[in-house]
Protein backbone atom coordinates (compact mmCIF):
# COMPACT_ATOMS: atom_id res chain seq x y z
CA UNK A 1 0.00 0.00 0.00
CA UNK A 2 1.49 3.82 -1.47
CA UNK A 3 0.75 6.39 1.35
CA UNK A 4 -1.61 7.75 -0.76
CA UNK A 5 -3.85 5.00 -0.82
CA UNK A 6 -5.08 5.26 2.97
CA UNK A 7 -5.65 9.07 2.52
CA UNK A 8 -9.24 10.59 1.58
CA UNK A 9 -9.14 11.55 -2.39
CA UNK A 10 -9.93 15.06 -3.39
CA UNK A 11 -11.54 15.31 -6.79
CA UNK A 12 -10.48 18.83 -8.09
CA UNK A 13 -12.56 20.42 -10.97
CA UNK A 14 -10.56 23.28 -12.93
CA UNK A 15 -13.19 25.78 -14.69
CA UNK A 16 -15.02 27.42 -12.24
CA UNK A 17 -13.19 26.21 -8.63
CA UNK A 18 -9.15 27.40 -10.09
CA UNK A 19 -10.20 29.22 -13.56
CA UNK A 20 -13.09 31.95 -12.05
CA UNK A 21 -15.36 33.04 -14.64
CA UNK A 22 -15.90 36.59 -12.93
CA UNK A 23 -12.23 36.93 -12.19
CA UNK A 24 -9.70 38.49 -14.46
CA UNK A 25 -6.84 39.99 -13.28
CA UNK A 26 -6.90 44.10 -13.78
CA UNK A 27 -3.32 45.47 -13.78
CA UNK A 28 0.41 43.95 -13.87
CA UNK A 29 0.17 44.87 -9.77
CA UNK A 30 -2.91 42.16 -9.32
CA UNK A 31 -1.35 39.47 -7.63
CA UNK A 32 -2.90 37.22 -10.57
CA UNK A 33 -1.19 38.97 -13.19
CA UNK A 34 1.25 37.13 -14.19
CA UNK A 35 1.87 36.86 -17.97
CA UNK A 36 5.04 35.46 -18.25
CA UNK A 37 3.75 32.06 -17.07
CA UNK A 38 0.58 32.29 -18.96
CA UNK A 39 2.05 32.29 -22.78
CA UNK A 40 0.32 28.76 -24.01
CA UNK A 41 -3.27 29.82 -22.27
CA UNK A 42 -4.24 33.26 -21.36
CA UNK A 43 -7.23 32.25 -19.39
CA UNK A 44 -4.85 30.83 -16.51
CA UNK A 45 -3.74 34.32 -15.33
CA UNK A 46 -7.06 33.82 -13.60
CA UNK A 47 -5.44 31.18 -11.11
CA UNK A 48 -4.49 32.15 -7.80
CA UNK A 49 -1.06 30.48 -7.16
CA UNK A 50 -1.52 30.55 -3.67
CA UNK A 51 -4.15 27.55 -4.05
CA UNK A 52 -1.37 25.51 -4.70
CA UNK A 53 0.28 25.49 -1.62
CA UNK A 54 -2.68 25.32 0.52
CA UNK A 55 -4.23 22.23 -1.55
CA UNK A 56 -0.77 20.06 -1.61
CA UNK A 57 -0.99 20.30 2.36
CA UNK A 58 -4.34 18.99 2.45
CA UNK A 59 -4.40 15.25 4.37
CA UNK A 60 -5.73 14.21 0.67
CA UNK A 61 -4.84 12.27 -2.73
CA UNK A 62 -5.45 14.93 -5.01
CA UNK A 63 -7.44 14.22 -8.37
CA UNK A 64 -8.01 16.04 -11.07
CA UNK A 65 -11.63 15.88 -11.91
CA UNK A 66 -12.07 17.65 -15.01
CA UNK A 67 -12.56 17.62 -19.03
CA UNK A 68 -8.67 19.09 -18.96
CA UNK A 69 -7.90 15.89 -18.12
CA UNK A 70 -3.53 15.87 -18.66
CA UNK A 71 -3.84 19.11 -20.16
CA UNK A 72 -4.48 20.16 -16.30
CA UNK A 73 -0.81 18.65 -15.34
CA UNK A 74 0.71 20.54 -18.41
CA UNK A 75 -0.72 23.99 -17.75
CA UNK A 76 -2.19 24.08 -14.36
CA UNK A 77 0.41 22.64 -11.87
CA UNK A 78 2.76 24.94 -12.82
CA UNK A 79 0.68 27.84 -12.08
CA UNK A 80 -0.07 26.16 -8.79
CA UNK A 81 3.83 24.61 -8.17
CA UNK A 82 1.90 21.11 -7.95
CA UNK A 83 3.38 18.22 -8.40
CA UNK A 84 1.80 15.99 -11.64
CA UNK A 85 -1.60 14.52 -10.37
CA UNK A 86 -3.69 11.78 -11.51
CA UNK A 87 -6.57 12.27 -13.79
CA UNK A 88 -10.10 11.23 -13.82
CA UNK A 89 -10.68 8.57 -16.66
CA UNK A 90 -13.96 9.66 -17.92
CA UNK A 91 -16.25 6.52 -19.04
CA UNK A 92 -16.16 6.51 -22.91
CA UNK A 93 -19.88 5.86 -22.85
CA UNK A 94 -22.53 6.96 -20.01
CA UNK A 95 -25.90 6.19 -19.38
CA UNK A 96 -27.30 9.61 -20.03
CA UNK A 97 -30.74 8.02 -18.81
CA UNK A 98 -29.67 7.46 -15.40
CA UNK A 99 -28.02 10.58 -14.99
CA UNK A 100 -31.35 12.17 -16.09
CA UNK A 101 -33.20 10.38 -14.63
CA UNK A 102 -31.43 11.34 -11.00
CA UNK A 103 -30.84 14.76 -12.48
CA UNK A 104 -27.03 14.02 -11.72
CA UNK A 105 -23.90 15.79 -13.08
CA UNK A 106 -22.18 13.93 -15.65
CA UNK A 107 -19.10 13.12 -13.49
CA UNK A 108 -21.19 12.11 -9.69
CA UNK A 109 -21.52 8.52 -10.73
CA UNK A 110 -17.72 8.34 -12.27
CA UNK A 111 -16.41 9.85 -8.88
CA UNK A 112 -18.12 7.76 -6.85
CA UNK A 113 -16.87 4.78 -8.59
CA UNK A 114 -13.39 5.94 -8.77
CA UNK A 115 -13.61 6.47 -4.65
CA UNK A 116 -14.39 2.66 -4.43
CA UNK A 117 -15.58 3.48 -0.85
CA UNK A 118 -12.61 5.94 0.13
CA UNK A 119 -13.88 8.73 2.00
CA UNK A 120 -13.66 11.75 -0.48
CA UNK A 121 -14.17 15.64 -1.47
CA UNK A 122 -15.40 16.89 -4.89
CA UNK A 123 -15.08 20.36 -5.51
CA UNK A 124 -16.90 21.56 -8.70
CA UNK A 125 -19.18 24.72 -9.34
CA UNK A 126 -22.05 22.02 -11.25
CA UNK A 127 -22.49 20.41 -8.21
CA UNK A 128 -26.54 20.19 -6.90
CA UNK A 129 -28.78 19.21 -4.57
CA UNK A 130 -29.58 15.71 -6.70
CA UNK A 131 -25.39 15.24 -6.70
CA UNK A 132 -25.76 15.60 -2.73
CA UNK A 133 -28.66 13.45 -2.43
CA UNK A 134 -27.27 10.35 -4.66
CA UNK A 135 -24.20 10.20 -3.37
CA UNK A 136 -25.03 10.31 0.23
CA UNK A 137 -27.77 7.12 -0.76
CA UNK A 138 -25.11 5.30 -3.14
CA UNK A 139 -21.59 5.79 -1.20
CA UNK A 140 -20.53 3.93 1.60
CA UNK A 141 -17.92 6.32 2.74
CA UNK A 142 -18.28 9.90 3.87
CA UNK A 143 -17.72 12.38 1.59
CA UNK A 144 -17.85 16.18 1.38
CA UNK A 145 -19.50 17.48 -2.41
CA UNK A 146 -18.19 21.05 -2.02
CA UNK A 147 -19.71 23.90 -4.60
CA UNK A 148 -17.77 26.20 -5.33
CA UNK A 149 -18.92 29.91 -6.96
CA UNK A 150 -17.78 30.02 -10.64
CA UNK A 151 -17.71 33.97 -10.25
CA UNK A 152 -15.54 33.48 -7.62
CA UNK A 153 -13.60 30.44 -7.65
CA UNK A 154 -11.89 28.27 -4.86
CA UNK A 155 -10.57 30.86 -1.90
CA UNK A 156 -8.48 30.09 0.78
CA UNK A 157 -11.07 30.02 3.07
CA UNK A 158 -12.47 27.59 1.28
CA UNK A 159 -9.62 24.95 1.60
CA UNK A 160 -10.01 25.93 5.63
CA UNK A 161 -13.67 24.02 5.30
CA UNK A 162 -12.07 21.25 3.61
CA UNK A 163 -9.31 21.11 5.45
CA UNK A 164 -11.40 20.61 8.72
CA UNK A 165 -13.67 18.16 7.24
CA UNK A 166 -10.48 15.92 6.52
CA UNK A 167 -9.83 16.34 10.00
CA UNK A 168 -13.04 15.05 11.04
CA UNK A 169 -12.53 11.93 8.64
CA UNK A 170 -9.30 10.91 10.09
CA UNK A 171 -10.81 10.55 13.65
Amino acid sequence: MTDQEGKPLLFLDVDGPLIPFGRTPVSASDPLFAPERHDENPIAARIDPALGPLLIALPCELIWATTWAHEANRSISPVLGMPTLAVTDWPDEQDDHIDEWFRLHWKTRALVERAGGRPFIWIDDEIGDSDQKWVSEQHPGRALLYRVDPRVGLRPNDLDTVSEWLMSTAT
